[in-house]
């Protein structure tokens, strides 16, 4: 017993353990970021060869089925890791071992039953959200709902112990896979249909080998999918002989009835589906505003739109998403640590977590989003090999959305928050409300502007702030806390700005002397990262204990104490 416990310190990715330092929970999400952070990169790099596949048509296509699939995965299982990491979190911190191990069994037992009948409504019923010629797109995505169901119980039980790393390495095994597969694919269905990979002249043809590379990628997304699944599958049978262990040490007589555990599960996990399903109508919403409504209406020709639209989502897009990464995984980190807290009534405790991760958070979305709108065009002509109109248009909607960047951040982490303090139906209100407001925003600057697709950026801004602001003023009430301003906001927005005009100058002398974008922007960008962090320990913003609790933290802050920063 006492060599198992030995290696599972040594090999802790491996296997479980129940961390109770202070910051360990910034320690966890910064694991958890870093995977995401990659995870969305290897989504960045391949969709750049996916883009030349499929083309923007192609990429259209597959944005619109991937926003419908995605809708019904958050209904049926998208915040099961979340959910269930809170259920599981609450019945460890009084060392309920075997009822927590029980809320797994019942937590796979529903989402067995419900993606098995989410799959088959979205196989069957495709044709009820998209137009015909992307119906096997949609399809096509739908075994990949049962499977991530499973998928999303096995990350909460392991993030209900405060252990993100297994997470992480399946996101990173989730990306590779699903990166490899969907260029492939689309590349096989392609050739095998056209003998070739150039663009049929004739519209039809366009259709046809839009839709074959569309299937392709979101077959992609199955396989990444079930590659992330059979990873965490091996894990949690390494760790089986460790949990019947806790079991059977568990002493509470208080065995919870399955029948009481599904009922728990069902009244928890419902109102996180509906906040992240309210939440992610945003961008379906304008999707289908733009593609179907709004050519509709101007007698406009609806391929254009399809392809404008997969350089929103597909480009622009994609690449804001890339720093709400840390965000999302400083909210999963959140869920079970204040929920444990407030189970053990340490009231303080949980608003001084709150506070640390709030701060942490800003600290990393501030500066992305001022990097974003001063490289913007540089980054885009990185990533993805456009057209210079189609580079022009992807820069400036990147450059739109860089602000929504911070409120998405925020919005997200204290979504987080509430669900974590038990105010769950808070961030569904707030969903609802900015949901109704951006909406009405899109149509009007849709159908009365020439803003065109600058609208749909716009909307999605303005949703994010609504959003953001609604959040951060329910968690203040609902814990009696108030957030440090100075060196939370005010400091790194301003160094942010220096940074950014930082930035933009390495670059632009960098390109003079280079005279390749591609190559001028990778040391900008380090540059200026760089310049970040050293005048952010300059003004102490950070203290020595809060850098010690990023991942690397130790080395970082021998590092500043070398260059007598700190």
């Amino acid at each position: 017993m006492k060599k198992h416990s030995r290696r599972g310190i040594s090999h802790g990715w491996m296997y479980m353990r129940d961390n109770s330092t202070k910051n360990n929970f910034i320690m966890q999400a910064g694991i958890l970021a870093a995977a995401g952070i990659v995870s969305r990169i290897i989504g960045l790099l391949y969709r750049s060869p996916m883009h030349r596949v499929i083309g923007d048509l192609g990429l259209g296509y597959y944005q619109v089925a991937y926003s419908y699939y995605l809708i019904i995965l958050l209904i049926s299982s998208y915040s099961i890791p979340s959910a269930i990491s809170k259920v599981i979190a609450q019945k460890l911190a009084v060392k309920e071992f075997r009822n927590a191990h029980r809320v797994f069994l019942c937590a796979l037992g529903y989402v067995l039953v419900v993606g098995v009948a989410a799959s088959l409504f979205l196989f069957f019923g495709a044709g009820l959200f998209v137009a015909p010629e992307v119906i096997p797109v949609l399809q096509a995505f739908a075994p990949t709902i049962f499977l991530y169901g499973i998928l999303g119980v096995m990350r909460g039980y392991f993030q209900a112990h405060r252990s993100m790393v297994q997470t992480s390495v399946s996101q990173i095994l989730e990306q590779i896979a699903n990166a490899l597969v969907s260029v492939g694919a689309a590349w096989l269905l392609i050739h095998n249909v056209f003998g070739t990979l150039e663009i049929p002249m004739d519209e039809a043809g366009q259709k046809t080998r839009a839709v074959y590379g569309a299937v392709g990628s979101a077959l992609g997304t199955g396989a990444g999918v079930a590659a992330a699944l059979l990873f965490m599958l091996a894990i949690y049978f390494l760790n089986v002989r460790l949990i019947r262990r806790r079991i059977q040490r568990d002493r509470h007589e208080n065995v919870e009835p399955f029948g009481q555990i599904f009922k728990t599960i069902t009244m928890i996990v419902t109102p996180f589906i509906l906040s992240t399903a309210i939440n992610n109508l945003s961008g379906t919403v304008n999707n289908s505003v733009y593609t179907k409504l709004f050519p509709d209406i101007r007698g406009l020709d609806p391929l254009q739109f399809y392809e404008r639209m997969g350089v929103f989502s597909g480009q622009a897009q994609t690449i804001s998403n890339i720093p709400i990464a840390f965000a999302t995984a400083m909210a999963s980190a959140m869920i079970p640590s204040v929920a444990q807290l407030v189970a053990s009534w340490n009231v303080e405790g949980a608003k001084e977590r709150i506070g640390t991760a709030v701060k942490t958070t800003m600290l990393i979305s501030i500066p992305c989003a001022a990097g974003l709108c001063a490289l913007a065009r540089p980054v885009t002509c990185l990533l993805f090999s456009n057209t210079p109109e189609v580079e022009e248009l992807a820069a400036r909607l990147l450059m739109a959305l860089s602000l929504s960047v911070i409120f998405y951040a925020l919005s997200t982490l204290n979504s987080s928050i509430l669900q974590g303090i038990g105010k769950v139906n808070a961030p569904i209100i707030h969903a609802g409300v900015a949901l109704a407001v951006q909406t009405a925003a899109v149509i009007l600057l849709l159908f009365f502007t020439d803003l065109d697709l600058y609208s749909v950026a716009i909307a999605n801004t303005l949703y994010a702030g609504i959003l953001c602001v609604l959040n951060q003023r329910a968690v203040r009430k609902a814990v009696g806390y108030r957030q440090e301003i100075l060196k939370t906001f005010v400091v790194p927005g301003i160094v942010s700005a220096l940074m950014a005009a930082f930035a933009w100058a390495v670059y632009e002398a960098l390109l003079m002397v280079t005279a390749s974008p591609r190559i001028s922007v990778i040391p900008a960008i380090i540059l200026a990262a760089l310049f970040y962090f050293v005048v952010l320990l300059v003004f102490r913003v950070v203290s020595e204990e809060e850098l010690r609790s990023f991942p690397k933290g130790s080395s970082l802050v021998k590092l500043a104490k070398r260059f007598h920063l700190m």
